[in-house]
């Protein structure tokens, strides 16, 4: 599994209708998200219009060109792209992706069994 996060820059001023739409995005989008093969996805959005984007899938690869055959979500990507800052083209394929740098569970799992500075944090 691959974890995949991103940010996208959102027109300061289009904010609340960035909001509104994915208040309630299409059905049909939601279900090609979820048959492209991401899981967990969300979307967060400062008040600046940085908008950051995670998502988890086996293949990112298979899942974005999944996505990028798809008519509905090339409509979706239409409907939306007037909300970003930037060209114009399709934001879910402009997004930068950002390295991952810390995970707590990868680090717990690497853990030897016994911490050998138990006893000096006492």
């Amino acid at each position: 599994m691959t974890r995949v996060c991103f940010q996208l820059q959102v027109d300061p001023e289009r904010l609340d209708e960035y909001r509104r739409r994915h208040a309630a995005v299409w059905p049909e989008m939601l279900r090609e998200i979820e048959a492209s093969g991401r899981r967990n996805y969300s979307l967060f959005l400062r008040p600046d219009g940085l908008l950051i984007g995670y998502y988890e899938t086996d293949s990112p690869a298979a899942s974005d060109n999944h996505l990028a055959a798809s008519a509905v979500a090339a409509r979706w990507e239409r409907s939306m792209a007037d909300l970003f800052v930037g060209d114009g083209g399709r934001a879910d394929q402009a997004a930068t992706a950002l390295d991952e740098v810390f995970h707590l569970a990868d680090q717990l799992a690497d853990l030897p069994e016994t911490d050998p500075c138990e006893g000096e944090r006492a």
